[in-house]
């Protein structure tokens, strides 16, 4: 047994909880009761502790992997020389507004003969705690109970595997088979923290409700432009099921990922937990989430960060718990050998005590969209009082050094991205004064709004590197924040200095084929070779400003061809191998996918219409746009 690629895995999962099926038929990674809990099953960091929960047929075979139409079900389908068989995994959710908590803290899973026979081997591997607990196991009437003092996870099977299931003697596994033949099915799956409710459902009832919530759930986003072409809409439903399948019922949060320490590179200790809800993340959640017609999950959405903005300006970080929590405190896991032998192992995030300038500029900018695109939102006097706290507290320490949108952990500077992000808080805030009639410091704000433009303006643009730089220190490190310059509206994109920027970018940080690295010959870190996913969106998007739309279409096609075959993204990619790396699936990603597939699509059906030489963004629907 060896680690897989992160391109063999499928996600499947419910409101708040996720699980890792590889094309194999193992779990790999899962953590009940939430995503944000510790795991049950861990192997993708440890492949002899983390423990897994697999069914494959005993046979060698082959394997490939699918959705069921417009779900997040899904199919995993073996052949062997005797046959073909479906392992459809999925975990419950129904189609109402009642959430039975009970009954999501499950995964079914139905093998299902398509032809031949085939005799199906099963392991149950459960290991509570980051594989730090080894539950007790006994056998019940309908399966395997795993006992631990402070969890229990209960295999449900049905008669024919039930009866052959039998427990290891040196350590917590059980371990069956079952054969089917051609028409035949068996069902088998886990419910956390008892037998009930799986064991009294009717699973076939249950995979026919699931299917329908994720089905109706679709239909009820607006339609997609009828220029938008198959491949790139198919790409936009799955991007939208992913981050459905993230958000947290309860709060309205997103995390950024579903896993923990799946390095950055293999063999670096570049290894985060991602399994919380950054706020630099809404800006690009509230339009991805409006731009396709979830607006339940952007109100919802909307309501978190705003519960959010409401403290000390002070003591905002820059990432939270599902819950809102603040205690995120990182700790190293030693005994677990890590995704592909990489180590450190990590939960908890260490940044999350930083103080990021950009948190306030995104936080005004989510307000300031969500307000223009829901004509229901308002803002009340106490979340303007909030509003205006976080701005007056930009305008006092907007010209100091900060950690950055990387997170940089030991160099703070004068980052580009956050004084950028600094001026957004601003002069959306202005807006939003004007446009509302609200009372505030106008004066005062258009004073250091225009400090803000002079410093960025004199300062963050080198001659010498002919683009826009990642910090004020420097002639020559390149960062591909920098595209954010003219999608945050600071300057147009036909300024000379956007123009060089993108120049410069295209030149040093942008393979052939349109994957972008995140930054070059910067004093804070040393140059990374992997590709940052949503960077290479964010080119896209800036092509398209540009009216450079023949080069943002190929790359953008291109960057489809990255996906994994279930149209998954993680974090980066290594340009040469096109390996997925980094947490998986990564929302940044797929929010990126979204958000450029609506630019560009837009761009493409007013270039009929609008000649280049009088092209100009104020001519198309643009995502900050289409809610004024």
């Amino acid at each position: 047994m060896d680690h897989l690629p992160l391109r063999d895995y499928g996600v499947i999962g419910n409101d708040d909880r996720c699980a890792l099926v590889s094309r194999r038929g193992s779990i790999d990674w899962c953590c009940f009761p939430h995503l944000e809990d510790a795991s049950v099953f861990a192997r993708i960091l440890d492949l002899e502790r983390g423990g897994h929960f697999a069914v494959h047929p005993e046979a060698s075979y082959e394997s490939h992997q699918g959705y069921a139409d417009r779900t997040n079900v899904l199919e995993t389908v073996f052949e062997t020389a005797d046959g073909q068989a479906t392992v459809t995994d999925f975990m419950p959710i129904e189609d109402d507004d009642t959430t039975d908590e009970d009954f999501q803290q499950a995964i079914y899973r139905r093998l299902e003969c398509d032809r031949g026979e085939i005799e199906f081997a099963v392991e149950f591997e459960p290991r509570f705690d980051y594989a730090r607990v080894d539950p007790t196991l006994e056998r019940t009437d309908d399966g395997v109970a795993a006992q631990s003092d402070d969890e229990r996870l209960h295999l449900v099977a049905d008669d024919r595997l039930e009866s052959e299931l039998e427990l290891a003697d040196s350590e917590p596994t059980a371990t069956g088979t079952v054969s089917l033949e051609e028409g035949e099915t068996c069902w088998i799956g886990v419910q956390y923290g008892g037998a009930e409710p799986f064991a009294s459902n009717d699973p076939e009832t249950v995979l026919d409700e699931t299917k329908r919530y994720w089905r109706s759930w679709l239909s009820a986003r607006e339609e997609t432009p009828d220029s938008m072409p198959e491949r790139w809409y198919e790409m936009v439903i799955r991007s939208e099921l992913v981050l459905k399948l993230l958000i947290h019922h309860e709060t309205g949060a997103i995390p950024a990922a579903a896993t923990t320490s799946i390095p950055e590179k293999i063999g670096s200790d570049r290894t985060w937990d991602y399994r919380y809800n950054w706020i630099r993340d809404a800006k690009f959640t509230v339009q991805a989430l409006h731009d396709t017609g979830h607006r339940q999950e952007a109100r919802e959405y909307f309501d978190w960060f705003v519960d959010v903005m409401q403290n000390d300006p002070a003591e905002i970080q820059p990432l939270y718990g599902l819950h809102g929590e603040t205690d995120v405190e990182e700790e190293i896991l030693e005994h677990l050998s890590g995704y592909r032998d990489t180590r450190p192992v990590r939960i908890g995030n260490g940044a999350a005590p930083q103080r990021q300038l950009d948190a306030y500029g995104t936080i005004v900018q989510a307000v300031y969209e969500t307000i223009q695109y829901d004509d229901d939102i308002s803002l009340t006097d106490e979340q303007w009082g909030s509003i205006c706290d976080l701005i007056d507290y930009v305008c006092v320490h907007w010209s100091e050094r900060d950690p950055g949108i990387w997170e940089f952990r030991e160099e703070h500077r004068h980052f580009l991205h956050s004084k950028l992000l600094c001026w957004v808080a601003l002069d959306r805030g202005i807006s939003i004064a004007e446009q509302n009639g609200f009372e505030a410091p106008l004066e005062r704000w258009r004073e250091e709004r225009e400090a803000l433009r002079e410093a960025i303006e004199q300062r963050g643009y080198s001659e010498e590197a002919g683009s826009f730089v990642q910090h004020f220190e420097t002639d020559e490190a390149i960062d591909a924040t920098a595209l954010l310059l003219p999608i945050y509206e600071f300057l147009p994109p036909e300024d000379e200095r956007i123009q060089n920027t993108i120049d410069t970018v295209l030149e040093e940080l942008t393979t052939d084929d349109g994957l972008v690295v995140r930054f070059v010959n910067s004093e804070v870190r040393e140059d990374e070779e992997e590709a940052f996913v949503l960077c290479s969106f964010w080119l896209i998007d800036a092509l398209v400003l540009s009216n450079r739309l023949e080069l943002a279409e190929e790359f953008f096609e291109s960057l489809l061809d990255y996906a994994s075959p279930l149209g998954l993204y993680s974090e980066k990619l290594d340009p040469d191998s096109g390996q997925l790396l980094g947490n998986f699936p990564q929302a940044f990603s797929h929010l990126g996918l979204l958000n450029s597939a609506s630019y560009l699509t837009r761009a493409l059906e007013a270039d009929d219409e609008v000649s280049p030489e009088d092209f100009h963004p104020d001519g198309i629907e643009t995502l900050f746009r289409s809610g004024s």
